[in-house]
């Protein structure tokens, strides 16, 4: 973090983020553009026409004044609102003292429409400058704590919170019920989520909370955080609306995530029944699923991406650059893939063991029990002949064919061990799993293409901007090495060989591209 800059913060989320930088652009006119675009424009742009942006850029507006609008903006970010409006009135009085009225009026504009913002927060408070509203709700074995933020007497919005191990909580509750001093859920998921939240975020000097925590607590964390905190567990007017809203909130938040885990749950329960497979351990029934992708043939890449205990696991997920193929042949794509993903897992099982130790860096530590490829017969043909070479069972492979005229809903499973192909049925739950498994592996395939291909273009704009490597010098390198990779991948030797490019210019090249 640049100690020259200014932050603001935390905000519950990215809509209240944005939120108030629209509120920035419309009351103080802020410009948003970048130094480049803002030193080079001749002419305002369309966010000057729309009363978005005073035009610095073109003189539209004296260095002091925007100074001005800058630093009320800041008092604006910090909660200083009565004093910005003051210093408003005192501009707009100066100014039609002057009998400058059309200033005059632009600073009018800028109180009303300030006033009106003020208006529409409507919780300035003087003694609610900092609040964290923290509402808990337990159901279902899950728990929800909604955290709703109120920042320079603004209510900036919410967010919801679903902390895991809430099933251990209740354990130890049960186990405490028949002594005086059982804590309720509610209090231990709220006293936990509080301890760990404000590890990282500032904490403010008011906490207003749906159940009561404990005083300890709260000392510590007014030690941690160098300010005296208060918890308020049964507020009064303005601050009790706050809680019922937090508290709503929490509730609605939490009902959808369990009908969403449900949902998944039922999908999970449908795809194991379609496909015979053990029905006695669902939360840990675990998918992999393989997509290849590439750009006219290069770049080929493979994806992996793994479901279990209901859900796509994103911090599982692989990436394999494939190298040594045909361009464009997906098959063999596939079997490269297969062979790097489970040949030292198949090592392990024929030895006897199949412990973490055991694994590389591209295996897993335990085999799925399902492995779904993006393709019909041709895939799981070439996936069949690896998992025969690699002595694993072939029922585990299944191939996601898409059906007649490629349209959605119209799929059917092709398997490896000779099982005819079966057609669930456009509105099957197992379907619509295995439609969102394949669709996660080809969205995870296309972001790392994606990724790639930005890598390349970035590494096009770090040659311009080497210092000593002008426009003549980068075309001569491009051409030598036939490339931005090419360049990147050259020695120092090779660089310093390119006419134009002595051998102290070539070092700085070489680190400016590693």
């Amino acid at each position: 973090m640049e100690k020259k800059h200014h932050y603001f913060g935390p905000y519950p989320s990215a809509w209240a983020v944005k939120e108030g930088i629209l509120l920035l652009q419309k009351v103080f006119r802020l410009r948003t553009c970048e130094d480049t675009v803002f030193a080079n424009r001749t002419r305002p742009c369309l966010l000057y026409q729309i009363k978005r942006c005073s035009g610095p850029c073109v003189g539209l507006v004296t260095p002091e004044a925007y100074a001005q609008d800058v630093a009320h903006a800041e008092g604006f970010l910090r909660g200083e609102t009565q004093q910005v409006l003051q210093q408003l009135e005192g501009r707009m009085q100066v100014h039609s003292e002057q009998l400058e009225f059309e200033q005059a009026a632009e600073l009018r504009d800028q109180i009303a429409a300030l006033s009106n913002v003020l208006h529409q927060q409507a919780v300035e408070s003087a003694d609610d400058r900092d609040v964290d509203i923290l509402a808990v709700k337990v159901q279902g074995g899950r728990a929800c704590v909604n955290l709703a933020m109120v920042r320079g007497g603004r209510h900036l919005g919410d967010r919801a919170y679903f902390p895991v191990h809430v099933d251990d909580a209740a354990a130890l509750q049960s186990s405490e019920d028949d002594s005086a001093e059982a804590v309720p859920i509610e209090v231990q998921v709220l006293e936990a989520f509080i301890a760990q939240h404000y590890v990282e975020v500032p904490a403010v000097p008011t906490l207003i909370t749906s159940e009561p925590v404990g005083k300890h607590l709260i000392e510590a964390l007014s030690e941690q955080a160098g300010l005296k905190i208060r918890a308020v567990h049964q507020p009064r007017e303005q601050r009790r609306i706050w809680l019922e809203m937090a508290q709503t909130n929490a509730a609605l938040q939490l009902a959808r995530l369990l009908a969403e885990e449900g949902s998944q749950q039922a999908r999970t329960r449908a795809l194991a029944e379609a496909l015979a497979l053990p029905q006695d351990r669902l939360d840990e029934l675990r998918i992999e699923c393989f997509d290849i992708s590439h750009t006219a043939g290069e770049a080929t890449q493979a994806s992996c991406v793994v479901f279990h205990h209901h859900k796509m696991q994103n911090s599982e997920y692989r990436r394999y650059k494939i190298d040594g193929i045909t361009p464009g042949d997906d098959y063999a794509a596939m079997r490269q893939v297969l062979t790097r993903r489970y040949a030292r897992l198949a090592q392990a099982l024929r030895e006897g063991g199949q412990g973490e130790g055991d694994m590389g860096t591209e295996g897993t530590d335990r085999l799925p029990d399902l492995v779904l490829v993006d393709g019909g017969k041709g895939q799981v043909a070439m996936a069949r002949e690896v998992f025969e070479q690699l002595g694993l069972d072939l029922g585990l492979i299944v191939g996601v064919e898409k059906g007649e005229g490629r349209k959605v809903g119209l799929e059917e499973l092709v398997f490896a061990d000779g099982r005819e192909k079966v057609y669930l049925g456009k509105d099957s739950a197992a379907l619509m799993l295995v439609a969102q498994i394949r669709d996660e592996a080809h969205r995870f395939a296309i972001t790392g293409m994606r990724a790639a291909r930005a890598r390349v273009r970035v590494g096009g704009s770090q040659i311009e901007e080497i210092p000593g490597v002008g426009p003549k010098r980068r075309a001569r390198l491009l051409q030598r090495f036939g490339g931005v990779r090419g360049v990147a991948s050259a020695s120092v030797e090779d660089l310093a060989s390119v006419d134009g490019i002595s051998h102290e210019l070539a070092e700085v090249i070489y680190r400016a591209l590693h």
